[in-house]
C-alpha cells in the first residue's frame, strides 16, 4: 500500500475526532479520581450518553438537546455510583462492573425498543470553522474540519488544569483525594467534593457518549463503547491523574484506533489486529515503569470513613 500525504492526513484527522470521546472522559475522571473514587461505572454512563444523545436527537431534530441529555444521562449513573461508593461505602470496583452491566443490559433494551434495532443515523455536531481554514494545506483538513464537539475537547484539559492547579476549589478536590481528615478538620465537607467529582465524571462521560455519536458515526449501535472507559482508566494512571498528560494519551489511543480502521480498509498484509494492540501494548510499558514512576492519590479507591484518623 502507497502512503500517500492525503492518507496521512486523513489519519490524523479521524484519529483525532476519535481520540475525542476518550479525552472527555478522561477530563471527568481525573475529577473523580483525585478525590478519591475510581469510578469504573463510567462505561455506562458513556453508553446510555451516547444512546440518549441520538434519541433525543432524533426525537427533537435538535443537537444541543441531545448533547444536554446525554449530560443528564451520564450524571444520573453517575449520581447511582456516588451513593454506592461514598453513603453506602461498597466495595468501588464491584460497584463499577455491576453498573456496567446494568447500563449494557439496560441500554440494549432501550435501543431494541426505540429503534428496533436499526441504525438510524441522526444529525451530528456541525463544522463551525470558516472554508478558507478548511482549505489551508495539512492544517486545515486535520484541524479545521472537525466537529465543534472536537475543539470544545481540545480546550477543556486546559481549563481543567487551572480549575485543579488555581483555584481553590481544585486545592479542596486534590486534598480530598490526598489527606480527606485534613480537609475535614478544616470544615470542608468531605462528602460533597467526593459527590462533585463522581458526578463531574459521570457529565463528561455522557459528553464522551454523545460526541462518540454525534462527533463519528450519527448513529447508535449496541455496546459501541466497546470499553472506551477502561481505556481512559489506564490514561489516567499513564497520565499521572494531570489532565493534559491523560489528554494526550488518549488522542494517541484514538490515532492508534484511525489507524487499525484503515489497515482493515486499505487490506494490508499486516494483520490488522497487531495494530489493534498498540495502544495497550504502549499502556503495558507505560505501567511498567519505563516512563517514570506514578503516585495515586493517598485515598485512591478507599472508603472515607470519618470516625478513622
Amino acid at each position: 500500500m502507497e502512503i500517500s500525504l492525503a492518507i496521512i492526513i486523513d489519519w490524523l484527522e479521524a484519529g483525532l475526532r476519535l481520540g475525542t470521546p476518550l479525552l472527555l472522559v478522561g477530563i471527568g475522571a481525573v475529577y473523580t479520581e483525585r478525590a478519591g473514587i475510581v469510578n469504573l461505572g463510567m462505561e455506562g454512563s458513556m453508553l446510555w450518553g451516547a444512546l440518549i444523545s441520538v434519541t433525543v436527537v432524533y426525537l427533537t431534530g435538535n443537537v444541543i438537546l441531545g448533547t444536554l441529555a446525554a449530560m443528564g444521562a451520564g450524571l444520573a449513573i453517575a449520581l447511582i455510583m456516588a451513593y454506592l461508593t461514598i453513603n453506602r461505602k461498597a466495595h468501588q470496583i464491584v460497584s463499577g462492573a455491576a453498573t456496567n452491566f446494568f447500563c449494557l443490559g439496560t441500554t440494549n433494551l432501550a435501543f431494541a425498543a426505540i429503534f428496533r434495532e436499526e441504525r438510524v443515523r441522526v444529525e451530528g455536531f456541525p463544522v463551525l470553522s470558516p472554508e478558507v481554514l478548511q482549505n489551508i494545506p495539512i492544517i486545515g483538513p486535520v484541524l479545521f474540519k472537525q466537529p465543534v464537539i472536537v475543539w470544545i475537547a481540545l480546550i477543556l484539559p486546559f481549563i481543567s488544569a487551572w480549575v485543579l492547579y488555581r483555584t481553590t476549589w481544585g486545592l479542596n478536590i486534590r486534598a480530598t483525594g490526598e489527606h480527606p481528615h485534613a480537609v475535614a478538620t478544616a470544615g470542608i465537607s468531605v462528602f460533597r467534593y467526593k459527590y462533585a467529582g463522581v458526578l463531574l465524571s459521570g457529565l463528561f462521560a455522557g459528553l464522551g457518549g454523545a460526541a462518540l455519536t454525534l462527533g463519528s458515526t450519527g448513529y447508535f449501535t449496541q455496546n459501541m463503547t466497546a470499553g472506551r472507559a477502561f481505556i481512559v482508566l489506564a490514561a489516567l494512571i499513564v497520565g499521572k491523574w494531570d489532565p493534559i498528560r491523560v489528554a494526550i494519551f488518549c488522542i494517541l489511543f484514538g490515532m492508534a484506533d484511525a489507524l487499525q480502521l484503515r489497515v482493515q480498509a486499505f487490506g494490508s498484509v499486516i494483520p490488522y489486529q497487531f495494530v489493534v494492540m498498540i495502544p495497550y501494548l504502549l499502556t503495558i510499558v507505560a505501567l511498567a515503569g519505563l516512563i517514570g514512576r506514578t503516585i495515586p492519590p493517598k485515598t485512591w479507591g478507599v472508603p472515607y470513613h470519618p470516625e478513622e484518623v
